[in-house]
């Protein structure tokens, strides 16, 4: 780390609270979590006195894995263009080609971006322009984002509320309503239906076979686009390229971001099909961009792209799968004799904890102190601090705040989970002999 560096970091914390966000900074600290980090090694965290391990799932790969880091260092030092004039990036067309190929089903455009809400923000005009339809579907529990399009999907909360009145057409329907879901397309003028194949900010919650079967059939009958968003499953999560990828139809649009720049490089894409995309953006060369931005595709992200999928193999996926099983049944094992447990959801490296709130004077929010989150439960959060003090970074479900969610590094150590099965059920032991 050179000295300028240093003096960012050591002038930095201060900087974030006075100029960046000072609740933020605030909640940090009241919280306990270990944000003070210094330096990454071997994927971890490091504030000088102690190791962290990161469950958020944007560092899929560790912090600074050293290939994407190399990816990049190698692309910076050479004197190749990052930016196009005419925006044909042929670094971004390799990363396009290469993503399709792993995909598979068909797919042979891509529009590249830097956030997943860009992403779901581009998914979203994608089906307005390809059906010249108005209306928008999501479901209750949603997350897709928080830029002004993709707010409209999500659910009711502290991530929506204040910023109404929302997207005109935008409806969010009843989780897994296979009627409603029928009801709302029948009027034939929706022109996409986003979902998650496992709604993490809703509690961990996977979409149920049979409702992605109605989802599947129903879009295709009535000529709404399906939309996936894999910010969170996809690219190997669950233990495969895409969740969708076992769904009876193929999305006609997939989303995904997170760790796609190798948690260097802010990267996201939209994945499509031709004639969809030709039905939105094909008519003429004015309408080819219609809907860009200027650093879309930029070739250091893309560069820190190719080196994610070079590490992204087949055997890390199965891993992924087979390992995720395994600290799953473990947790649930682990964890049944405690009252305030309730069950462990997820598939591959997605693990949600879900536990029962408690009605206890000494276990609220009003107690420590914080009135305006009374409504919400504490339970996840408190595990949440007791787990910060053992070196582990989780964290509770947007909407949920009973739901502990962990999700592991790819490349993380089955000692390490192993470890952290046995700190999740010591601290929970801790926590039920409160109540």
């Amino acid at each position: 780390m050179t000295s300028s560096i240093e003096a960012m970091i050591r002038d930095g914390w201060d900087g974030f609270r006075r100029f960046v966000n000072p609740l933020v900074t605030a909640r940090a600290q009241l919280l306990g979590e270990p944000f003070e980090a210094i330096y990454a090694e071997d994927g971890r965290l490091g504030d000088g006195e102690r190791w962290v391990e990161d469950f958020h799932g944007t560092q899929s790969f560790g912090h600074r894995h050293p290939a994407i880091t190399a990816a990049v260092m190698e692309y910076l030092g050479s004197n190749a263009t990052n930016w196009y004039p005419s925006r044909v990036n042929p670094i971004a067309g390799s990363l396009a080609a290469r993503v399709c190929e792993r995909a598979g089903g068909d797919y042979e455009r891509v529009f590249f971006a830097s956030s997943g809400s860009e992403a779901v923000e581009a998914a979203l005009k994608l089906g307005r322009a390809a059906t010249r339809r108005p209306r928008i579907l999501s479901l209750r529990g949603a997350y897709h984002g928080t830029t002004m399009g993709s707010c409209a999907l999500i659910e009711p909360g502290m991530f929506r509320d204040r910023f109404g009145p929302h997207l005109p057409g935008v409806e969010a329907l009843p989780f897994a309503d296979e009627a409603a879901l029928a009801a709302a397309l029948a009027s034939e003028d929706v022109a996409a239906v986003i979902v998650e194949p496992i709604q993490l900010e809703g509690g961990v919650r996977p979409l149920p076979s049979s409702y992605v079967e109605a989802l599947c059939a129903l879009t295709e009958r009535h000529g709404a686009l399906l939309v996936a968003d894999e910010i969170q499953t996809g690219l190997g999560r669950t233990g495969r390229f895409l969740a969708s990828e076992t769904w009876p139809r193929r999305p006609d649009a997939i989303v995904i971001g997170k760790h796609f720049g190798g948690g260097l490089m802010p990267l996201s894409a939209m994945v499509t099909h031709a004639d969809v995309f030709e039905r939105a953006y094909g008519d003429h060369y004015a309408g080819a961009e219609a809907h860009n931005t200027t650093f879309s595709g930029n070739a250091a992200a893309c560069v820190a792209g190719h080196a994610a999928l070079d590490l992204l193999t087949d055997e890390l996926m199965e891993r992924n799968r087979t390992l995720g099983e395994r600290f799953r049944a473990a947790l649930s094992e682990r964890l049944a004799r405690h009252e305030l447990f309730d069950e462990v959801r997820g598939a591959g490296m997605i693990a949600g904890i879900a536990l029962r709130a408690v009605d206890h004077p000494w276990l609220s929010f009003e107690h420590f102190g914080l009135d305006g989150l009374a409504d919400q439960p504490t339970t996840g959060v408190i595990l949440c601090y007791r787990l910060y003090k053992r070196g582990y970074y989780g964290f509770v479900c947007g909407h949920d705040w009973r739901v502990l969610r962990l999700l592991p590094r790819f490349n993380i150590l089955e000692k390490t989970l192993d470890e952290l099965v046995d700190h999740v059920d010591e601290e929970l032991e801790k926590l039920c002999a409160l109540i």
